[in-house]
C-alpha cells in the first residue's frame, strides 16, 4: 500500500469518476485505474464497481475510506512533527480563536512575533463548533474558546481563566451607574445579542428558559466586535462575559443579581497527537498576557 494509491483511491471516492479523478492528480487515467486495482489486490476487497467511466463505492470501499481519509491525516501531523524538529522555531501557527475571545488575543500576538519572527501566524475566527471541527481535521493547531468544560470529547481543554456575565452597556447610559440589575429587568430592555449557535448564546437562552423570562431581543449579530461597537456607541445593551469587553473603555459592566454567572476560557488542543512547538511557544506566551 503506498501514499499514493491512497491519494488516487480518496479522489476516485468523493468523485466517483476515474478520468475527473486521474485528472485532479495529474495523473492518466491508466495509471489511476491501475494503481487502485493494486491497492484492491493488497486488501484482497473490491473498493469500487465499475460501471463505465462511472464508479460506485463497495461496501468495502465505504469502510476504507474512513481509514484512509485517517492515514492521511496522520501522515499530515507526522510531516509537521518532523519538519519542526528541522526547523526548530520557524513554520506556521493556525490559532482558531472564537469571537468574544478577540479582544483578549490581540495583547499576545506583538510580542511573540517580534520574540519568533521565523513563525507565520494564522488567524481564525469563528463559532466553537466550526473551530473544533478544524481542530480535529489539523487544519488548527490550538483553539482559544469561551466553553463548557461536558463538551470535551476528543479534545485536551487547558483552562485559562473563569470571566463573570454581566450585562455589558455604554458608560454614557444611565443604566451604566446601576450597581447590579435582575435578569427580570435586563430582559425587558433593548438586547444586541450574538447569533443563535454561539455558545454564550446558548448560555443565555438557557439562563432565560429556566427563569421563564422572554427577552427582549431586538438585534442578532455573529461579529462581537460590531456587537460591542452598537452598544458603546449607542442605547442597547448586551449580555457578555466581562473580561471580552475588558479592552473596550466606553462600556460599562453591570452585574447580574440573580446569581453569579461565569464562562470559562479554555485553550483547546486534539488529544493524543503531537503539539507543535510553535503552538507551545505561543500558548506560553499568551499565558503571560491574560
Amino acid at each position: 500500500m503506498e501514499i499514493r494509491q491512497l491519494n488516487y483511491f480518496i479522489k476516485a471516492a468523493e468523485l466517483l469518476h476515474f478520468t475527473a479523478a486521474a485528472a485532479a492528480c495529474f495523473v492518466t487515467q491508466s495509471t489511476l485505474s491501475q494503481q487502485i486495482k493494486q491497492l484492491e489486490e493488497d486488501l484482497g476487497m473490491l473498493l469500487f464497481d465499475r460501471m463505465g467511466k462511472q464508479v460506485k463505492l463497495t461496501e468495502a470501499g465505504n469502510v476504507f475510506l474512513t481509514h484512509a481519509y485517517q492515514i492521511m491525516l496522520d501522515i499530515k501531523k507526522s510531516r509537521q512533527a518532523i519538519f519542526e524538529l528541522a526547523n526548530m522555531v520557524n513554520g506556521e501557527l493556525k490559532i482558531g480563536v472564537t469571537y468574544a475571545f478577540s479582544s483578549l488575543l490581540l495583547p499576545a500576538l506583538t510580542p511573540f512575533s517580534e520574540k519568533y519572527p521565523g513563525i507565520m501566524i494564522h488567524i481564525e475566527y469563528g463559532t466553537a463548533g466550526e473551530l473544533e471541527n478544524k481542530l480535529k481535521m489539523a487544519d488548527l493547531d490550538i483553539i482559544l474558546a469561551f466553553h463548557e468544560q461536558r463538551d470535551s470529547s476528543g479534545f485536551e481543554m487547558q483552562p485559562v481563566f473563569s470571566s463573570k456575565i454581566v450585562m455589558g452597556i455604554s458608560k454614557e447610559n444611565p443604566l451604566a451607574k446601576l450597581p447590579k440589575i435582575s435578569l427580570k429587568e435586563l430582559g425587558k430592555l433593548d438586547l444586541i445579542l450574538p447569533s443563535k449557535g454561539f455558545s454564550s448564546r446558548d448560555l443565555f437562552d438557557e439562563i432565560f428558559r429556566k427563569n421563564n423570562i422572554i427577552p427582549n431581543t431586538r438585534i442578532e449579530m455573529n461579529d462581537v466586535h460590531s456587537l460591542l461597537s452598537m452598544v458603546e456607541s449607542g442605547n442597547w445593551a448586551t449580555i457578555i462575559n466581562e473580561k471580552a469587553i475588558s479592552t473596550w473603555e466606553n462600556i460599562a459592566a453591570v452585574p447580574i443579581s440573580d446569581k453569579k454567572l461565569y464562562k470559562q476560557a479554555f485553550i483547546l488542543w486534539q488529544k493524543g497527537v503531537y503539539r507543535k512547538k510553535s503552538a507551545m511557544l505561543f500558548v506560553e506566551e499568551f499565558m503571560k498576557v491574560v
